[in-house]
Formats: structure tokens, sequence, C-alpha cells
């Protein structure tokens, strides 16, 4: 009998990843960079999204502040594009003298007040007891840190979604946006990008010390966002590395994880491979059951080869934490520390 699973693993198998990387040397590497990173910009809709929004310069407005005893709680709207406004936290050290990194936390699918440490139910509370109170981790660190709204989520809903309070509007988004090229992938890593235009421009960020880290679908934005904006300096995605096969090939996820035609392109490696030779650091949980981590490892091998081309293989690494789907701040704020004092 058919079986439409057993057909899509065959159709996979079948499947040439044109641009996968297959070299090992650094001449090897540069070559298959510069020829992959365009086509995976193309793929997620961003070069359409860049060239019709040239014109366009993104503003950004304080709305609110919160004293949160070490650190000052703001909340600001990015406009990212015309008609679309990105609320998001700022959250600034109390001590803030001279520069200093910049950490970005995208969530995944959960409120986004979570990541600042919020919580309206006893679910919630559970949530930021999972570690999940990123952006409280990062200002505690001592850096400048931005919580966004991840584009689908929050004020960003649809009507709809946001009166019966759903969690997301990620399928409106994903199927809508396939009408005009877009990609829900494509849209959260352009407003990640414009957030880092006005940090830039705004606060006193050392731009040699940047870094990217979010938990699941944070995690996604996280290792797309980090491959292709090269301010970018440490990337550090959790729960959401994997293979694509072996993930959102073979296992149910939300509409938002998919790039139509993506696995006619690269695997999941590859996307990470293109942070080189900034620094990867890809958190995993051993019982995660959506990311499985034996496709994790098989992945995490492949991305060790293009470090290895690139000539600076010490410049990832895996940190699996002993539970499942969360985030896991020891895999994370070490590494982070570590990067930014090299």
């Amino acid at each position: 009998m058919f079986d439409l699973q057993s057909h899509y693993k065959a159709l996979y198998s079948k499947t040439e990843r044109e641009c996968a990387f297959r070299g090992a040397s650094r001449a090897e590497w540069e070559v298959w960079r510069s020829g992959f990173f365009p086509r995976l910009r193309s793929a997620m809709g961003l070069d359409k999204m860049e060239s019709e929004l040239a014109f366009f310069t993104p503003t950004a407005e304080k709305v609110g502040s919160a004293d949160c005893e070490t650190y000052t709680r703001e909340q600001w709207l990015l406009q990212s594009e015309p008609g679309v406004a990105i609320p998001f936290y700022l959250l600034l050290p109390k001590e803030l003298k001279g520069l200093r990194p910049l950490v970005l936390t995208p969530h995944g699918h959960n409120h986004p007040h979570i990541y600042v440490g919020i919580y309206t139910s006893d679910e919630e509370k559970a949530e930021v007891a999972e570690d999940r109170d990123i952006a409280v981790q990062s200002v505690n660190e001592g850096y400048i840190t931005i919580s966004p709204t991840v584009r689908g989520f929050g004020d960003t809903r649809t009507r709809e979604d946001r009166e019966r309070n759903h969690v997301s509007s990620c399928r409106t988004q994903f199927f809508h946006g396939l009408l005009v090229g877009r990609t829900p992938i494509g849209e959260r890593g352009w407003d990640q990008s414009r957030l880092l235009d006005w940090a830039l421009a705004s606060l006193p960020v050392d731009k040699k010390r940047i870094a990217i880290t979010g938990n699941s679908g944070g995690g996604t934005v996280s290792l797309f966002t980090g491959a292709l904006d090269e301010r970018i300096a440490v990337s550090v995605p959790s729960c959401y590395f994997c293979t694509f096969e072996g993930s959102i090939g073979s296992i149910y996820h939300c509409d938002c994880n998919y790039i139509p035609g993506i696995m006619r392109l690269c695997e999941m490696s590859d996307v990470a491979g293109l942070t080189a030779p900034r620094k990867l650091g890809i958190v995993a949980g051993v019982k995660d059951d959506i990311f499985p981590i034996e496709h994790v490892r098989t992945s995490f091998a492949k991305v060790k080869e293009v470090y290895g081309a690139a000539g600076v293989p010490g410049n990832c690494r895996l940190y699996e934490g002993e539970g499942g789907h969360r985030y896991y701040r020891a895999g994370v704020w070490p590494f982070v520390r570590k990067c930014f004092s090299a």
C-alpha cells in the first residue's frame, strides 16, 4: 500500500542538494559560499524585500519603560517596512558605560513577554522556569539586549488570532507570503537585521561583539539570521539545528519552518556553514523529540567539515543538554562570554 511518508523519504534521497558543501580546501569553501549565499537569500525572499524596500528607512519609537532593579526594560516599536510595526523590548544594564556587546533574542512559539521574564499564567511561569527568560539572562551578563516580537506573534498576529489569544499567525503569514514570494523565515530575518541597523545607529554597541540566540522557533531565526547577516559575530541557536529531513521533513512542525524548495538547494548544515568563519554554538536537548539528537549530531559533523575547510575548526561547537526541547543557559552564556573576550 502507498505510504506518503515513505514516498517523501525516497524523494528526499533522490533529490540533489544543488548547493551542498562538497569541498575540503579554503579556496573551495570561498567559491561555495559566494555561490550559495545569494541563492539562499533568494529562496527566503530576502532579495525581493531588499529591492522593494531600498527606499525605506526604518524608524523606532519608545512607548514605555520599567525599572527592573539591575536593568531598565524599555518598550519600543520599530517600523521595519511601511505599515509593519515590530514591538521590541530593549533591556539596558544600569551601569552602562562605554561600548557594550549587543544580543538579539528572538523568541519561539510562545508569547513575546516570556523572554523578558513576564508571565501571566502558571503555564507561562513553567516556560520561564525552563530558562526561557533569555533576554533577562543576557542583560544580567551585562549586555545590551533586544528582545523583539517575532513577526506573526504578539501584536503582529491577525486580529482574529489576537482576539482568541492564539499564540501565532504563522499559517496566515506563510501562505499569504508565498503569494508574493516571501517566507516567514525571510521576513523575520529582515526584522532582526533592521533592528540591528537601528541599534548600531542609536545605542552604544560594540559592533565587533554582537550575538543572536533564541530557542526553537527563535533558534530558527537565530540560525538563518546569523548565517546571512555578517555583522553578527556569535550565533547560538537552541533546539532547532538538525537536518531538514530528520526534523521538518518527517515530524509535524509549524508552517513557518518551511522554505519552498529548500531541500533542492541545501541541508541545514549548509545554512549553518554560511556562518563560518564567525562563531557558532549549537545547543540541543538529547531528549528533544522534534529535533532528534541523532540527526543533530549527523548535521553538526557536516558543519565541522565546512569550518575545517574555512580554516577555523574551533569556531563551532555543539552543546548537548540532558533534557528535551527547551533552552539551556549553561550551553549559551559561557560560550558567548568566551567569544566576546577573544
